[in-house]
């Protein structure tokens, strides 16, 4: 093998994000933790250069000897991420100064997070799988526990990291079945392999594999941590959590699923409508009761998860892009809700009840409106870009007859918009309570983007539709 064959050019996102976070990593060292803010933004500048090397990569192929895959569904997956983790960052400067936890490490954990996620999206063997996962894995536990004085903080990155560790370990034990069985890892040998009859111990494996990828996209019945850890994270390691993170896991499900095993669809389609239904109505039901703004988070997050599984359950193009659809427009919804749980502190004081926000509509208008607006999209009522999100999901699941899925989804969507409505009606009917400090610069201009994407996405129209379309395409093609 020589230097040549490892095409190291497809994987320059990663390349650059490595080498920036261990530079970052020393010039934090030799300053400190008072220039926080300065690799906070180098971070993002770094990320920044990894989408504009990720657009720029326009070709295809394997690296690393066939362990590495570009091609245009990374490059979309990526870019997702990447922004993600741009705006998260983004979003913590102001929060972590003002609770005393600016460590220089944060953002560089975000970066090295962001790099697995890359690894993840772009894994083309179950090994590259696996380090690509524990590389974001391994960062996100110590972000969760970053606020070591205080008990939930450090309670959530607890139960994060030993529950990880068991979905690492089922992972790993179906993985390690699946090599038993076909006698490889990688994923071309795996789809030329497997297009007769499968076994048993190699459908156990894929079982096996499938509850490790489930619990890191927090699907039902492998949700537990996600509530706790929602609400004991810092709230910008919360909005991390629930956009770039979810997103790099679903998308590697997703190539997982319909790369090597593809020809198996029967068989784990099973699994796919099972945790989806039941995602969806975990998620609708369970958030009724919830008082915490950031466990409802959680359990809407679990919901839309559901949703976006239905798409992955056809087995088909048309469902694969409009997963990905769902999931960019999940990203911009969750980032701008997160940003108006940011902005409810109370004389310096962060307060997150749902009945905190008695009366917002009256004390700040423009926040209680711009909510408003991301809970009517997570919904799903038009116009707004979250219907077409669960539209073009529920309709690929009729055209492959799911209808028992695609109704199920429906339902569940109705009863989840009674919490999301209720939080509506205690913003604009209820007794105003003392308002909250006013919203940062940075988080005026997340509302003020995330609510206009929302609200005029759909002019975007068949642009991005096409752009999703010719992603989900790539794992399609013979």
């Amino acid at each position: 093998m020589t230097f040549t064959d490892l095409n190291l050019g497809l994987a320059a996102p990663e390349i650059f994000l490595a080498i920036a976070s261990l530079v970052l990593l020393v010039v934090g060292v030799s300053l400190g933790d008072k220039h926080m803010r300065l690799i906070a933004w180098a971070s993002v500048v770094s990320l920044a250069v990894g989408i504009f090397l990720t657009l720029s990569g326009a070709e295809s192929g394997l690296a690393f000897q066939g362990l590495f895959v570009a091609d245009g569904f990374a490059r979309f997956a990526k870019v997702l991420s990447f922004g993600a983790a741009a705006v998260a960052i983004i979003m913590s400067l102001d929060y972590a100064e003002r609770e005393n936890m600016a460590r220089f490490e944060l953002p560089i954990l975000m970066l090295l997070a962001s790099l697995g996620m890359a690894l993840m999206i772009s894994a083309n063997d179950l090994i590259s799988l696996y380090v690509g996962l524990e590389l974001q894995s391994l960062a996100l536990y110590v972000v969760a526990a970053i606020r070591r004085d205080t008990v939930k903080s450090t309670e959530a990155g607890l139960k994060y990291f030993v529950l990880g560790a068991l979905s690492s370990g089922m992972l790993l034990y179906g993985s390690s079945l699946i090599y038993g069985f076909t006698g490889s890892t990688n994923f071309s040998v795996l789809a030329s392999v497997l297009s007769g009859e499968a076994g048993l111990g190699l459908i156990v494996g894929i079982v096996f594999l499938c509850a490790g990828l489930a619990f890191k996209v927090s699907a039902v019945p492998f949700h537990m941590w996600t509530p706790d850890v929602y609400e004991g994270a810092p709230t910008p390691i919360t909005a991390f959590f629930a956009a770039a993170p979810k997103v790099a896991a679903i998308t590697l499900f997703t190539r997982v699923l319909v790369g090597p095993f593809g020809d198996m669809v029967g068989q784990w389609q099973q699994i796919i409508i099972f945790i989806s239904i039941a995602s969806m109505v975990l998620g609708a039901v369970a958030a009724i009761y919830q008082k915490n703004i950031k466990r409802l988070m959680a359990y809407s997050s679990i919901g839309n998860v559901g949703y976006a599984l239905v798409g992955l359950a056809t087995g088909t193009q048309e469902g694969v892009s409009g997963l990905l659809t769902y999931m960019a427009i999940y990203i911009v919804m969750t980032t701008g809700a997160f940003a108006v749980i940011l902005a409810m502190r109370r004389r310096g004081q962060a307060v997150e009840e749902i009945s905190d926000l008695a009366g917002l509509s009256r004390s700040q208008p423009g926040l209680a409106y711009a909510l408003a607006i991301f809970m009517f999209s997570m919904a799903g009522i038009p116009p707004f870009a979250g219907f077409f999100g669960k539209l073009f999901v529920f309709m690929a699941a009729i055209q492959e007859h799911l209808y028992v899925t695609a109704v199920v989804g429906v339902l569940a969507s109705v009863v989840s918009a009674f919490y999301y409505i209720r939080i509506i009606k205690v913003m604009f009917f209820d007794q105003p309570t003392e308002g909250f400090d006013r919203v940062t610069p940075t988080l005026r201009i997340v509302l003020a983007v995330t609510v206009f994407v929302i609200t005029f996405g759909f002019l975007a129209g068949s642009p991005f539709f096409d752009m999703t379309a010719d992603a989900a395409s790539v794992l399609f093609a013979e």
